[in-house]
């Protein structure tokens, strides 16, 4: 018996010595994302925006005039298929590969390398590929279904596109959610006559795009500029805060208002101003982190080995101080988000493609109010923003001991 349990407590001693290698082995950020998802807020947030994400990317599959399968004259084809553009290839590209690479057990920069490749091969092929008709009849599938042409059809569950104004209808325009008895309209129409639920399933893409893309270059920008700082300090460390301060001067909505006043409205040019006038506060927080990281014997010991400065930076420091900068990324997401709502609410967003914002205006341009031009776009962007915000708090929450010792 004395065997026995001398056998069963070395196999628990060894089980918890394992446990504390693993633990010790795995990075500051990836310890701090692993506690800070064990809270319920961080949880919703992560649920809504990988909601959020999915119907963005599988938006034509779910609101899109051309039936997805359709037989007739005896061939079976797939319209929708067709009119699908090269931004949408590429995002199912980027989309699968995510979800391939959460259960790979490999390096972040190696993922970061896969992710990248995937979607630049993507985009070349799409580019040389994919060619959908310029030219968009949308009723024309309506009037063929209503003649009999078709042997068999199958629509997608909302079969309006966003920018089908159902002129074949007759008169149409603002029309409260389930008004008529022809056609279903869950969330109502917009003043042009197109469904409004169509509408905010591709307004997603808008809004998670600029608030990926401009947070992105601000990181990209942030932790190059910050990490320099901070190992090196000295006169570079200098000239970046000199440079930090003057990017911090300029007002971010002032200057998006002055572009879109005097050039084209283009969404892209949104997210590289958003994300060149946002890098300081990731740089500064690089900065900070660099500068206590530097004094690290790992740090020290790598330096001394002779490895290139990238992969000291990059692949021995970072991952041991990105931890608050993904706090602030949680946030410039969110801000991001809430500064192309307020240009498209002011009038001067996008003016083809479908925005939150721009529905948002719609429910006070007429005479009287349109609840459900208020209602659902404006839930969509306080949903979306205070996701991204719970997920920031619970980082925070994790990285700040002051907060676990005052929340104990």
């Amino acid at each position: 018996m004395n065997h026995k349990a001398q056998a069963v407590a070395s196999e628990i001693t060894s089980a918890d010595e394992r446990q504390s290698e693993q633990a010790a082995s795995r990075s500051y950020a990836a310890q701090v994302l692993r506690e800070a998802f064990t809270q319920w807020g961080a949880r919703f947030g992560l649920f809504w925006i990988a909601l959020l994400a999915s119907v963005a990317v599988f938006a034509p599959f779910l609101a899109n005039s051309h039936p997805l399968l359709l037989k007739e004259g005896g061939a079976i084809s797939s319209p929708m298929l067709t009119y699908l553009s090269m931004g949408d290839f590429v995002m199912l590209a980027v989309f699968s590969t995510i979800v391939v690479l959460i259960f790979l057990n490999i390096h972040f920069y190696k993922k970061v390398i896969v992710l990248f490749a995937s979607g630049s091969l993507t985009a070349i092929i799409a580019f040389m590929l994919v060619s959908p008709p310029q030219l968009t009849v949308y009723d024309q599938y309506r009037v063929k279904q209503a003649a009999g042409a078709y042997e068999w059809v199958i629509h997608a569950p909302i079969p309006y596109s966003p920018k089908d104004y159902i002129r074949d209808e007759g008169d149409t325009g603002l029309e409260a959610p389930l008004a008529s008895e022809e056609r279903i309209h869950w969330f109502g129409t917009e003043e042009n006559g197109s469904d409004v639920l169509s509408r905010m399933i591709h307004a997603s893409r808008i809004a998670l795009g600029i608030g990926f893309v401009a947070t992105g270059i601000a990181m990209l920008i942030g932790i190059i500029m910050g990490g320099l700082m901070g190992f090196y300090s000295g006169i570079v460390d200098m000239i970046g805060m000199r440079l930090v301060e003057i990017f911090e001067a300029v007002p971010t909505l002032f200057l998006l208002l002055t572009f879109v006043a005097f050039f084209d409205r283009s969404l892209y040019a949104m997210m590289v101003i958003i994300g060149i006038t946002s890098w300081p506060g990731y740089a500064r927080f690089v900065r900070a982190e660099f500068l206590r990281l530097r004094q690290q014997e790992f740090v020290q010991a790598a330096t001394a080995c002779g490895l290139p400065l990238r992969s000291i930076l990059f692949r021995h420091m970072l991952p041991n101080g990105i931890a608050p900068i993904l706090v602030a990324a949680s946030f410039g997401v969110a801000s991001a988000i809430l500064a192309e709502a307020t240009l498209s609410f002011l009038g001067l967003g996008l003016v083809d493609d479908p925005s939150w914002g721009q529905m948002l205006n719609q429910a006070v341009q007429s005479s009287t109010f349109n609840w459900w031009m208020a209602l659902f776009p404006g839930g969509a962007i306080f949903l979306t923003v205070f996701a991204y915000n719970l997920m920031g708090e619970s980082l925070r929450d994790a990285i700040d001991p002051n907060l676990k010792k005052s929340a104990g």
